[in-house]
């Protein structure tokens, strides 16, 4: 019922998208990743200094597992950065740590985007799971309101998916604003360098917008064929 012909046609046009979008991301990272920046800083040491250039010192830098599994956690005020990340010289390394230093500025400034991005995460944690369940039991016992408050419930996954984009992009662009007064980026290849892996890196959640929408788009579309059907 869920995953039918009709599903893999709306879904198959966002999967290659984030296929698509994760083998751009990779691939620029493993192309900048060899680009050494003339400052000779690794990622780790931008950071620390990117902290005193943005006035961030109660921000620390510890470590976390995994490649690209870079983020900054608001709950401790503190970037963590793969050792790729954290033990490179390279344009991407910096770029990346400035990014997720962006999103410490954002905490910092108490930045809109951020606090309502971070106040829909318990509803997307239950709507995960919550909203499907809705949607079958709805359809199965023939009651198309609880179906539809299914498909409501679900609804926060794509709100979330959409209030992420603002929030991304203004954290590379706090990011490359940070690159430039630090002079940590000191040449204009450098510069195409960190615009190559942001940019890449928010085609991502663009992809990962689309494919919300169009699950939520089917998930309607199913329950309004059951409705008509009834």
């Amino acid at each position: 019922m869920f995953f039918s012909s009709t599903y893999l046609l709306f879904m198959i046009p966002a999967f290659l998208l984030m296929a698509l979008t994760s083998w751009y991301v990779k691939a620029a990272y493993k192309k900048w990743g060899k680009v050494a920046v003339l400052s000779r800083l690794s990622g780790a040491q931008a950071a620390q200094q990117l902290i005193s250039v943005g006035g961030l010192y109660g921000v620390r830098v510890g470590a976390t597992p995994g490649e690209l599994s870079d983020h900054y956690d608001p709950r401790d005020k503190t970037l963590y950065l793969s050792s790729n990340v954290a033990n490179s010289a390279s344009v991407a390394a910096v770029a990346v740590a400035a990014h997720e230093l962006g999103h410490a500025m954002q905490d910092a400034q108490g930045y809109l985007p951020m606090r309502f991005r971070s106040a829909l995460v318990p509803m997307v944690n239950i709507g995960s799971n919550l909203g499907w369940i809705l949607i079958m039991i709805g359809l199965l016992l023939r009651l198309t309101g609880i179906a539809w408050l299914g498909v409501l419930v679900f609804a926060g996954g794509a709100l979330f998916a959409l209030a992420t984009l603002p929030v991304e992009i203004n954290a590379s662009s706090r990011a490359k604003e940070l690159l430039r007064q630090s002079g940590i980026i000191q040449t204009d290849d450098e510069a195409r360098g960190v615009n190559a892996v942001l940019n890449a890196a928010a085609l991502t959640y663009v992809a990962g917008l689309l494919t919300a929408v169009l699950q939520l788009l089917y998930y309607a579309l199913m329950v309004m064929g059951g409705g008509r059907r009834r």
